[in-house]
C-alpha cells in the first residue's frame, strides 16, 4: 500500500476543508464522500471533486466505497456511532472533535474499538501539532518549569453572535448538539489542559446558560480545578466577550510562563520558589529571575489539520505513532463534562465522574429542549444518522 485511500463523512463545514487536505497529502487519497444532503457534494474541493464517489447511505458508502480509512466529520452525537460502524467494516477511523457529546458514549465507543486492535484510531486533536503547544509540552514534561503550582487559562475569544445560534435550529440546543461553549468551540483547549497537566482530582464550576444569547446552553464557564499535587487551575471561556482573551499563565517553582498572541514568555527564577521562601532573610522582594522569549519552531507551513490526517496515515502504512489515539479524547470530555455537571448538581464534583448520572441528567435537558427534532441515539442501524444530519 503506497497510500491510504480516504472517506469522509459529513461534508459540511470542516468535512469539506478535510477534501482539500486529503487531496493535498501525499500518502493520503480521498476516493469516496457520505453526506445526506446530495448539494453536500457540491462542497467537495473542486479540483477532486468529480473523481470522487459520493453516497447517500452510510451502510452502502461502507459496503461499497474503495477506502481504507474513514474521516467522521458528522454532528457530535453521531461520532460514536458513525465510528463504531467504520470499524465494523474494517476501516481505520479519525473523528473529529469531540469523541461524544458525555462520557458514556466515549465509553461505548472506546471498548468496541478495543475489539479492533488492528485499526488505527484517531481523533482530530490538531492543536498537538501547533507548534507553540508542543513546546510548552516539552517544557513541562522535561521539569523546566518545576512543580506546577497555578493553572490560569481565559479563552474567551470565541466570540460568536446571535445570527451565528440562529443559522440552524440545533445550534446552542441540548438535543441538537449537546452543549455550548464546551463542546463546541472549547474541546480542542479542554484536551491541551489534561495533556499539558493531567486531570485535576476535583471541580467547581458555575456555567451560565444564555447569558450573552438567546440559547439554551452555556455560553459562560468559570471553572476552579484542585489537582492531586496540591496545584489549582482556573478555566474561564466565553462566546459572549468581544474583544476576547487567550492568554494561558502557568505559575511554578522556576518562574511564570505565559502564552498569549503566539508568544511564549518565560519569568525563570534563579531560585525555585520554595527554596528562595524558606531561605531568605529578607522579609520583601524577590529571587533574581530572567525574561526569557521562548522560540519557537514554526517553518512547516502544513495545516495543523493535515499533519493529523497525514500522521495517521503514516501509522497505518508504516506503523507510527499517533498525535492523539482515539482513546485519549474521552479525557478532555470528562473533564467539560464535570464543569457541566457542577453546575447542574450545584456541587463540587470529584473525578472520575459517574457518567451514568451525567447521561441521565443531560437525557433530561433533552426532554426539555427546544430543538424540534428527534434526539440523536446511537443504534446499530443508520436510521437516525440518515433522518438527522
Amino acid at each position: 500500500m503506497a497510500v491510504v485511500k480516504f472517506g469522509v463523512v459529513g461534508v459540511g463545514n470542516m468535512g469539506s476543508a478535510h477534501t482539500k487536505f486529503l487531496t493535498d497529502l501525499p500518502n493520503c487519497k480521498l476516493n469516496a464522500v457520505c453526506d445526506i444532503d446530495p448539494k453536500a457534494f457540491e462542497r467537495i474541493y473542486k479540483p477532486v471533486r468529480k473523481e470522487v464517489a459520493c453516497y447517500t447511505d452510510i451502510d452502502l458508502f461502507l459496503a461499497e466505497a474503495d477506502i481504507d480509512a474513514v474521516l467522521v466529520s458528522v454532528p457530535h452525537y453521531f461520532h460514536p456511532e458513525i465510528a463504531i460502524k467504520a470499524m465494523k467494516a474494517g476501516k481505520h477511523i479519525i473523528v473529529e472533535k469531540p469523541i461524544a457529546v458525555h462520557k458514556a458514549a466515549a465509553e461505548q465507543l472506546i471498548a468496541e474499538a478495543e475489539k479492533y486492535p488492528k485499526l488505527v484510531k484517531s481523533l482530530m486533536f490538531n492543536q498537538r501539532t501547533i507548534p507553540a503547544h508542543k513546546k510548552i509540552k516539552q517544557l513541562i514534561d522535561s521539569g523546566e518549569l518545576g512543580k506546577i503550582n497555578r493553572i490560569n487559562w481565559i479563552i474567551t475569544n470565541w466570540f460568536r453572535s446571535q445570527a451565528y445560534y440562529d443559522s440552524g435550529d440545533w445550534r446552542a440546543s441540548w438535543r441538537g448538539e449537546g452543549g455550548g461553549v464546551l463542546l463546541n468551540q472549547c474541546p480542542h483547549q479542554l484536551d491541551l489542559m489534561q495533556w499539558f497537566f493531567g486531570l485535576p482530582k476535583t471541580v467547581r464550576a458555575t456555567c451560565k446558560f444564555g447569558k450573552y444569547h438567546n440559547i439554551e446552553v452555556e455560553d459562560e464557564v468559570n471553572a476552579y480545578l484542585e489537582y492531586a499535587d496540591g496545584a489549582v487551575g482556573n478555566f474561564i471561556a466565553s462566546t459572549g466577550e468581544m474583544p476576547g482573551t487567550n492568554r494561558l499563565e502557568i505559575t511554578a517553582e522556576r518562574g511564570r510562563l505565559i502564552f498569549e498572541d503566539g508568544k511564549i514568555e518565560f519569568k525563570r527564577n534563579e531560585i525555585e520558589t520554595t527554596v528562595f521562601n524558606k531561605t531568605t532573610k529578607s522579609g520583601f522582594g524577590v529571587s533574581d529571575h530572567w525574561d526569557c522569549t521562548i522560540p519557537v519552531d514554526d517553518v512547516d507551513s502544513t495545516p495543523a489539520h493535515a499533519k493529523v490526517i497525514e500522521n495517521v496515515a503514516n501509522a497505518i502504512l508504516k506503523g507510527t505513532k499517533l498525535i492523539a489515539p482515539m482513546e485519549e479524547g474521552i479525557r478532555g470530555l470528562e473533564l467539560g463534562n464535570s464543569m457541566l455537571l457542577s453546575q447542574l448538581a450545584n456541587k463540587t464534583i470529584t473525578l472520575p465522574i459517574d457518567s451514568a448520572d451525567y447521561e441521565a441528567r443531560l437525557n433530561k435537558l433533552i426532554e426539555t429542549s427546544r430543538y424540534h427534532k428527534k434526539a440523536p441515539v446511537v443504534t446499530d442501524s443508520s436510521k437516525d444518522f440518515n433522518q438527522s444530519f
